[in-house]
C-alpha cells in the first residue's frame, strides 16, 4: 500500500493507494495520451499516468466502502420521533457513461423508529455510494434504501440536485441545467403533509 501525505492547515493528510492498480492504469493512461495525439514523455506529462491513476483511486474509492456499517457504527436507541433532515450535503460523482464528474448538493430526513444515527454518518453515506461510477438515479435510491434498511424509521426522503459536466461540456452542452431526483418511503411516500414539510426546510434560509 503507497501512501502520499502533507501538511494542510496544521494537520496531516494521508492517502493511500494500492500499488498495483496505479501501476496498472498508469500503464493505460499513458498509452491513451499516446493514442490523443500527446507525447506521454514530455515533461508535463511524465507523471500525468500515475497521477491520473491515483485520482481515479480516490474518485471511486466508494467501492471500498460499506454505507450500513457506517451507519450501524453509530445508531443509538432514542425516542425522538420528529423528523431529523441533513441538508446540502455536497455531493461528487462521476458519470458511469461518460466518466465525467456530476456534482451539487443531498437533502436527506428520516422519521426515526426507536433509533437515531450520528450526523455526520448520513453525508459518509452519501459520499461512500457517491464516490464510484453513477447515475444520479441510482444514487438517490441506494442512499434512501440504505438508510431504509439500517436504521428501519418510519420514512426516509432524499432529494439530490446536481450539474453534470457530460451534459455541460459536450452533447447538449446545457451549462446551467440542473437534474433533481428524489426518492421517498414511509411517512414521507404516504403523508402529503410530511412531504411537504421536508420539502419546506430544505428549500428555507434558516441559518
Amino acid at each position: 500500500m503507497e501512501m502520499d501525505s502533507e501538511t494542510v492547515d496544521g494537520y496531516l493528510k494521508i492517502d493511500r493507494y494500492d500499488e498495483g492498480r496505479v501501476a496498472t492504469l498508469a500503464a493505460v493512461y499513458k498509452d491513451v495520451l499516446a493514442q490523443l495525439g500527446e507525447d506521454p514523455n514530455r515533461e508535463g506529462l511524465i507523471k500525468t499516468p500515475e497521477r491520473v491513476a491515483k485520482s481515479l483511486q480516490f474518485l471511486t474509492h466508494g467501492y471500498d466502502l460499506k454505507p450500513a456499517e457506517i451507519l450501524k457504527s453509530a445508531m443509538f436507541q432514542e425516542e425522538y420521533s420528529q423528523m431529523v433532515v441533513v441538508k446540502d450535503i455536497e455531493v461528487y460523482s462521476l458519470c458511469e457513461h461518460h466518466m465525467l464528474p456530476f456534482f451539487g448538493k443531498a437533502h436527506i430526513a428520516y422519521v426515526p423508529n426507536g433509533h437515531i444515527v450520528g450526523l455526520s454518518k448520513i453525508p459518509r453515506v452519501v459520499d461512500a455510494f457517491a464516490r464510484r461510477l453513477q447515475v444520479q438515479e441510482r444514487l438517490t435510491n441506494e442512499i434512501r434504501d440504505c438508510i431504509e434498511d439500517t436504521l428501519k424509521p418510519k420514512g426516509v426522503a432524499v432529494v439530490i440536485e446536481c450539474q453534470h459536466l457530460c451534459m455541460a461540456m459536450r452533447g447538449a452542452q446545457k451549462q446551467n441545467s440542473v437534474t433533481t431526483t428524489s426518492a421517498f418511503t414511509g411517512a414521507f411516500l404516504n403523508n402529503e403533509r410530511t412531504r411537504a414539510e421536508f420539502l419546506r426546510l430544505i428549500t428555507a434560509s434558516l441559518h
